[in-house]
């Protein structure tokens, strides 16, 4: 059985009571860094045999973690802070126990994007994790063009080092818009920083930033025209697609109409569908 638990993102108080009792039950812990996952664990007193599995062993790791499971082991998946899967490698993982059909379950807790989305004061109705952008301009200008129409509130990952170049290329790309910087979230030193792009740029750089960064970003306001026929090409495409419900929810987002509005319309098509079948 593999339990992909979450930690502390800072506070080592952060964690579940569940997430210890499964620390505790395990045969061993599989990790991203030995050294960050020893402190939690020592502070809670667990002591258990770890296993380093990060982006540059993980191809290697996953087929032991698979065999060790196998063998019925019970593992923990942890990471150096919040949830599992996001942004690093326990995705693979997982697909793997999904291929074996080895059990596997979450142990849900902290999670950065979240937290960062909470702090932001930006909408949370609907948002889009973008994860990490490349370190080459090039591609992250790419990935920027591709997102920057998403009427959705943007979460991204980034180092502190790359902060201005990433809040730059934002502007470049979409323009001025509100945006927030969290960073050493949870910590003695956390800090959001709110307010256009063109300002948090400037803050950053004449105060150059340290520790761990999750940028939040508005989405776009531009309006989008379309006719009754798109809407119903889009609506008959989602019918197919989703359930009724789902099918609904997916057109309003896509077109800013409200889920009432959108709902009445998908009832006249599915009516008509009815009466021409």
């Amino acid at each position: 059985m593999l339990y992909l638990v979450a930690t502390p993102l800072g506070n080592l108080k952060d964690i579940t009571l569940r997430a210890i009792e499964v620390l505790n039950e395990v045969d061993m812990i599989a990790c991203e860094d030995t050294r960050v996952s020893s402190k939690l664990l020592n502070h809670y007193g667990i002591s258990k045999p770890l296993l380093s599995y990060h982006d540059h062993n993980a191809d290697q790791m996953r087929p032991r973690l698979i065999g060790l499971l196998k063998e019925g082991k019970k593992i923990a998946y942890i990471t150096d802070g919040g949830m599992p899967l996001i942004s690093d490698p326990g995705f693979k993982l997982v697909r793997e126990c999904q291929r074996e059909s080895i059990p596997y379950t979450v142990i849900p807790g902290p999670s950065a994007p979240l937290m960062a989305l909470c702090l932001s004061g930006l909408s949370p109705e609907r948002f889009y994790f973008c994860g990490f952008l490349s370190s080459k301009q090039s591609a992250r200008k790419k990935a920027l063009e591709e997102i920057k129409d998403i009427r959705a509130t943007l979460l991204f990952f980034e180092s502190p080092k790359r902060l201005v170049p990433l809040l730059t290329d934002i502007l470049h790309q979409f323009g001025e818009r509100e945006g927030a910087v969290c960073r050493e979230m949870t910590k003695i030193y956390e800090e959001v920083q709110k307010g256009p792009l063109s300002t948090l740029i400037a803050h950053y750089e004449a105060n150059p930033p340290r520790g761990e960064v999750v940028i939040v970003v508005e989405g776009t306001s531009k309006f989008f025209s379309f006719t009754e026929a798109d809407l119903d090409a889009e609506l008959k495409k989602a019918l197919n697609k989703f359930t009724f419900k789902d099918a609904v929810s997916h057109v309003s987002s896509a077109f800013g109409l409200s889920k009432r509005e959108v709902y009445q319309r998908a009832l006249s098509l599915e009516s008509e569908k009815t009466r021409l079948s």
